[in-house]
């Protein structure tokens, strides 16, 4: 018991470390696995289109790409839909268990727990065993608290979200940005790793609203997040600054790598329209501006310095990056142009 009770206490302190949730949620998986003497641990959360998106993966099979579920298929499925715990001590005489023949490991006993907040079901905890009848009532106990701990998590998590997300876009909005910067910065200064910016800015932007209106705008700007979302890393954090302006801090990257990022995404908006609805695909560029910290300006500083490099970009004809040189102390800024399309 005193075992159990450290581990719990191990999970609430994981799931309260600030930052970001992911790195806890595997810690917690990854723990689950001594826990409850199971060969497999996972974490799914319910998305969009009712699947079961794994964020979370520990023990056997964790390093293949997770299986898809949905809602009320196989045990994990089960415990969402039906928002209570499933507790099976031989999967292969449990018609509710989704034989996948891909699996790599063997799942004879199986758990699944929800994970609830409020009255809602977020996603589902689950644990597996080679061996039959490997989970007691106890280990569901035990299990269910947890799961209480990473849906209360997921909950914060999610009402964070909402509050320094932009509704439309689902980018981050701008009161996200200053403390995002400066966070980086501090995590530059410890690593020795550089840390970048691009300040975007869709290039006659206003023409699309005056001429197919702002609904569809609206769905430009959409398409253009989900188009740069595609070209970084999970880890790279975009923040709508207002309009069409986005700007994306990219940690551990220096100016060469940052210029890649930045080509990448202009050239992907350059070379295909952005498909808007069946029968609507709208051509458009964006204006880039990519400052590297010099590691003593103020987040205020790193952001106005890319801003005015985007800025050069416009000037210069848009549909281009501009590369803001490192401020010498003491002095100005200059810029530099470095992709004439």
């Amino acid at each position: 018991m005193e075992r159990v009770v450290s581990a719990l206490v191990r999970v609430s302190e994981l799931l309260s470390t600030p930052g970001p949730l992911e790195p806890s949620l595997q810690a917690v998986a990854d723990l689950s696995l001594d826990l409850f003497g199971a060969n497999h641990a996972s974490i799914r959360v319910v998305d969009g289109s009712a699947q079961l998106r794994s964020v979370a993966r520990s023990g056997e099979g964790s390093g293949e790409r997770a299986p898809i579920f949905k809602k009320g298929e196989g045990l994990i499925g089960w415990a969402v839909d039906h928002g209570q715990p499933v507790r099976v001590p031989n999967s292969s005489e449990d018609d509710r268990f989704a034989h996948r023949p891909d699996r790599s490991f063997e799942a004879r006993s199986v758990m699944s727990i929800p994970l609830l907040a409020g009255e809602r079901v977020l996603g589902a905890f689950s644990v597996s065993s080679p061996t039959l009848d490997a989970f007691t009532a106890m280990h569901e106990q035990v299990a269910v608290v947890l799961a209480h701990a990473v849906g209360q998590a997921l909950r914060c998590a999610e009402l964070e979200r909402l509050a320094t997300t932009d509704a439309l876009t689902r980018a981050f909005n701008r009161s996200h940005l200053v403390p995002t910067l400066t966070t980086e910065m501090n995590r530059s200064v410890r690593s020795g790793k550089s840390m970048s910016v691009l300040l975007m800015d869709l290039d006659h932007f206003k023409s699309v609203n005056d001429e197919y209106g702002h609904a569809v705008g609206d769905q430009v700007l959409c398409r253009f997040v989900d188009a740069v979302r595609a070209s970084t890393r999970s880890f790279d954090v975009l923040v709508r600054r207002g309009g069409e302006e986005f700007e994306l801090v990219m940690p551990n990257t220096g100016t060469v790598e940052g210029y890649r990022v930045a080509e990448r995404i202009r050239t992907r908006l350059a070379e295909g329209p952005l498909v808007v609805r069946e029968g609507l695909a709208i051509s458009q560029t964006v204006s880039v501006g990519l400052a590297t910290w010099d590691g003593r300006e103020s987040a205020e500083a790193l952001d106005h310095r890319a801003d005015k490099a985007m800025y050069e970009a416009k000037r210069r004809g848009r549909n281009r990056t501009v590369i803001a040189a490192m401020p010498p102390v003491g002095s100005g800024e200059t810029t530099l142009d470095t992709a004439t399309p």
